[in-house]
């Protein structure tokens, strides 16, 4: 099959964002939406896109292995290199490579140097940050569709390059086992969500493909996270949805995020969301303080992804 291809416009963005959605389904048929940075790789002659991700991050490469489907939002152009106003979703199929070679690891670092600044050198640092670099692993994206909204909401009508998106929404999901209410209090977490400028949630399409959408927290009781979005964007019915709220400053530090899976229900206007799992981050603003904690996680990662592939 030939490489999608895809206008100036569209690759202005993809080679400026500092940040993007990356979103993957679950066994259950929901999705988890986490942000990552793309740092620019794209390959127009091929027809892929990339980001790279933490070997300690074991489960989700496990997901990504067992259904290759994903998509990447590129929804923020904050401390990035464009001043587009579309929002870019790109789906396809995903490919980790678990062993890079080291050819390619050092197109990586000087690739990620103008998004995320030139790496920290001398004796300490080498050391301290050999395992956050051994640590990465790049996930490479063969892409099957591109849909871009004129703007960042996702309003008024998409372009579609590459499969033609589905003739109709995804159906109604069944209520899984424990309920559709909320397991956690999602007042709290409304109030959280809401704190955090970019806001979205990911749902599983009807061709199987995760579809990531901004929304906006409009309020929060003990019921649900009631949510708005731009219109016809979100699918009526319910269904597994993972959320993603989070924030960032120049060259990523300062990161703040917020994770959420659970049940999405639209009717009509309405869409109320019941959060079942959480989990937040937050980095410290200081570059200095974020790279001595990034070095103690890949430490730890990596020597957990290497104690699970030795228990395989």
């Amino acid at each position: 099959m030939a490489p999608v291809p895809w206008p100036d416009e569209i690759d202005e963005v993809l080679g400026a964002d500092i940040t993007a959605a990356l979103a993957y389904v679950t066994p259950a048929g929901g999705a988890v939406v986490t942000a990552v940075a793309p740092i620019g790789l794209r390959d127009r002659e091929a027809g892929t896109v990339s980001f790279t991700t933490s070997l300690g991050f074991g489960r989700k490469l496990e997901r990504i292995e067992k259904d290759p489907r994903v998509s990447l939002a590129y929804h923020a152009r904050e401390h990035g290199k464009s001043a587009s106003s579309r929002y870019v979703l790109v789906q396809g199929s995903a490919s980790v490579v678990k062993e890079p070679d080291r050819e390619y690891l050092d197109f990586i670092g000087e690739q990620a140097t103008p998004y995320l600044g030139p790496p920290r050198r001398g004796v300490f640092w080498d050391r301290w940050l050999a395992a956050y670099y051994a640590d990465r692993v790049p996930v490479h994206v063969e892409v099957e569709r591109i849909v871009s909204w004129p703007d960042l909401r996702c309003e008024g009508s998409p372009e579609v390059f590459g499969a033609p998106w589905p003739d109709d929404p995804p159906a109604a999901q069944e209520p899984p086992a424990k309920g559709t209410g909320p397991r956690l209090d999602s007042e709290r977490a409304g109030n959280a969500l809401a704190k955090l400028p970019h806001q979205l949630i990911g749902y599983r399409g009807a061709d199987g493909y995760p579809i990531t959408v901004p929304v906006r927290v409009r309020s929060a009781d003990r019921g649900a996270v009631h949510l708005g979005a731009a219109p016809g964007l979100l699918p009526s019915g319910g269904r597994r949805a993972g959320m993603l709220a989070h924030s960032y400053e120049p060259k990523l530090i300062g990161l703040a995020a917020r994770q959420h899976t659970g049940w999405l229900e639209v009717s009509g206007a309405e869409a109320m969301y019941a959060p079942h799992t959480a989990s937040a981050f937050r980095a410290p603003a200081n570059k200095t303080l974020l790279l001595l904690g990034n070095g103690y996680l890949a430490r730890r990662g990596l020597k957990k992804a290497r104690a699970a592939a030795a228990a395989k």
